[in-house]
């Protein structure tokens, strides 16, 4: 015989309020509601990370005022964890999950399963992310949503609107969200599809779909201070003044190949993330142009790696082929 799921407790809701100035260090007079109690769904803060004051202020508006937010942006910049960071500090419970062309309805819906309770076969409805979310204090992310199928994405339409319902047809149910439920999304093309080659799987994605999402923020790659101060704090080892110019310089190759990508000089670029992989690869292989082929340069098409050569070169005084010597990094 069928078995109802358990009623989720409502009760939990942020219960004090946080200066957004003091807590993300931007210049505003916003005050965010918070939880004052951490679960075992609120992401761990890491406390090096830096805030983009427009992202972060789009981020909080939709924590504060329950609007839909969408965070566009190339890979590598940190869409995903800018909004777990923003919760972390809220407190405010937080599931990520990163749809492919493998989620499916049932994925995000739930299922019909067959359990044993009391010695007995029963058939019980197991909810998927998307009811169980709902139904909680909870911020879901759907991460790579441009990766979603679109006739995957339809199930979410309706929950796209503020204080939209879920309808459960197999179950005659209609589901009420939490007042304090969040949605979020992060996507590489804002829905237009792989229109330059560089993100395959990307979907086109329905325009009324993409309309229903109140704000869209752009989260573009930081200024070139800020993205060293970033490394240098990821990579300890390379931080203080006598590793400035090692950092600086690889700033610059980085910034090149972003230049070169959109000149149509290059089909890669060097993303935060693989800038912070080549400053981590420096504590394994020390030598700056060992550890720029094998963090970015075998990566590139062979046809290109001419071009990323000549950027290390103006970067760093030294072609890319001359031999290494294995010196501690920034020597």
């Amino acid at each position: 015989m069928p078995v109802q799921p358990e009623r989720p407790n409502m009760m939990n809701q942020p219960d004090r309020l946080l200066s957004a100035k003091e807590v993300f260090g931007i210049e505003t007079d916003l005050m965010v509601p918070a939880f004052s109690q951490r679960d075992e769904h609120v992401p761990e803060i890491d406390s090096v990370y830096r805030f983009n004051r427009e992202v972060t202020l789009a981020i909080l508006a939709g924590f504060t005022h329950n609007r839909r937010v969408m965070v566009q942006g190339l890979h590598g910049t940190g869409k995903s964890t800018h909004i777990e960071q923003v919760a972390a500090r809220l407190n405010w419970p937080c599931v990520r999950v990163n749809l492919d062309g493998h989620i499916s309805r049932l994925d995000l819906v739930g299922k019909d399963a067959v359990v044993i309770r009391d010695g007995q076969q029963v058939t019980e409805f197991q909810e998927g992310i998307v009811p169980w979310a709902l139904q909680r204090p909870v911020a879901l992310i759907f991460d790579e949503y441009d990766a979603g199928r679109p006739d995957v994405m339809f199930v979410i339409q309706r929950i796209l609107e503020q204080g939209g319902k879920l309808t459960l047809l197999d179950q005659n149910r209609v589901l009420d969200p939490n007042p304090h439920f969040r949605l979020f999304a992060t996507s590489n093309t804002i829905g237009q599809g792989n229109m330059n080659g560089l993100y395959h799987g990307a979907q086109r994605l329905n325009h009324a779909q993409i309309d229903r999402w109140n704000i869209v923020a752009t989260l573009n790659y930081l200024p070139r201070e800020e993205e060293i101060a970033i490394v240098a704090a990821r990579v300890p080892a390379l931080a203080g003044e006598a590793h400035q110019a090692l950092l600086s310089a690889m700033r610059a190759v980085a910034e090149l190949t972003r230049k070169g990508f959109a000149a149509g000089d290059l089909s890669t670029l060097m993303s935060p993330r693989t800038l912070i992989n080549w400053a981590e690869n420096l504590a394994i292989f020390p030598d700056p142009a060992h550890a720029f082929r094998l963090s970015f340069v075998n990566k590139c098409d062979e046809a290109e790696r001419a071009v990323v050569a000549e950027y290390f070169q103006r970067c760093f005084g030294r072609e890319l082929d001359e031999s290494f010597a294995l010196q501690p990094a920034g020597r």
